[in-house]
């Protein structure tokens, strides 16, 4: 029996999320009393797979064809269902990011396994086997019991932090065992944002709503955010009106995101916001109304004039930084 966590790379490169989820499905292994094994897919160099050790992986079976070069979601579901069998994996895990939504029913179906995303904690293993989840579009927590032999689960990121136990991993290489029939729907690009944060997997998020009256006033979201490391994010009205990209959209018909501080800026707070944010580990919330829904889940609140306030916390941001 083992463990088997698909660690998906960006143009050979790891994020965060990935060592999140290498630490998280390590820690299932420890609680199992089996190893764990991680399967690449794509050109990474063997530098980047051995150091998944450092993280808990004791091997990582690497797949690198050139039809497999670019996400293609019911190939790479095949060729990870394939690599769980192959290890005997009791439960596999992956990240809730963009790829992992649409690859962790799919590996259930191809396993006949139990299937839980957006996981936000560890597994209860003793006795009935358990997982804490989001749910309602995270107004919401389920705690679904699994009941399979197998068992898949997707780890919302952010929830769980990186754990380095040290090491390095084997590399083993693995054949291909996607099927022609796997390919009749292919990517023929991705085009990735390189010159921000990452807004899934960003732990700093500064967001901007209505409350800062037009697109010409958002320097002042950028300036604090570029400060802080953070990411930029804006509410549906904003990205409707073409104030922001709708890649900036945060809510329930937009990302889901779930930073360890959300800044809020100017936005009411409607369900449909809320539903994409709560999941946050602290939310800042900047308005003049004192009425406005969102202070009601905030664990921070200011009521005051945006264009007073924010330029005063860049202000101090900046003082901060010049006396570290």
């Amino acid at each position: 029996m083992s463990v088997l966590v698909y660690v998906e790379n960006a143009e050979g490169k790891f994020k965060k999320s990935i060592f999140e989820a290498v630490s998280y499905a390590k820690a299932i292994a420890q609680k199992l009393n089996t190893n764990l094994v991680a399967i690449s897919i794509g050109n990474v160099a063997h530098a980047e797979l051995e150091n998944l050790g450092k993280y808990g992986a004791e091997k990582v079976l690497h797949i690198n064809n050139e039809r497999l070069k670019s996400f293609v979601n019911q190939a790479y579901a095949s060729v990870i269902a394939e690599a769980a069998k192959k290890e005997n994996a009791e439960v596999v895990v992956l990240s809730n990011s963009f790829s992992g939504k649409g690859l962790a029913p799919r590996i259930g179906v191809k396993l006949e396994a139990a299937v839980a995303d957006g996981a936000i904690e560890l597994p209860q293993t003793e006795g009935k086997f358990s997982v804490k989840k989001t749910a309602f579009s995270n107004k919401a927590f389920a705690t679904v019991e699994m009941h399979s032999p197998i068992k898949v689960i997707s780890l919302t990121p952010n929830a769980y932090k990186v754990e380095e136990v040290g090491g390095t991993a084997s590399i083993e290489e693995f054949s291909d065992e996607a099927k022609d029939s796997d390919f009749k729907t292919i990517i023929k690009e991705i085009v990735r944002a390189t010159d921000k944060v990452s807004l899934p997997d960003a732990e700093l998020v500064v967001s901007g709503g209505r409350g800062l009256k037009g697109p010409e006033n958002w320097g002042m979201i950028e300036e604090l955010a570029n400060l802080l490391g953070a990411a930029t994010a804006c509410s549906k009205p904003v990205s409707d009106a073409d104030w922001r990209p709708h890649s900036e959209h945060v809510g329930q018909t937009g990302i889901t995101i779930s930073p360890n501080l959300y800044i809020a800026i100017g936005i009411s707070g409607a369900i449909q916001h809320l539903a994409g944010v709560s999941s946050s580990k602290v939310i800042v919330v900047i308005n003049k109304d004192p009425e406005a829904p969102f202070f009601k889940v905030a664990d921070y609140g200011i009521v005051g004039d945006a264009f007073e306030i924010v330029p005063k916390m860049i202000a101090a941001v900046k003082s901060l930084k010049l006396n570290a």
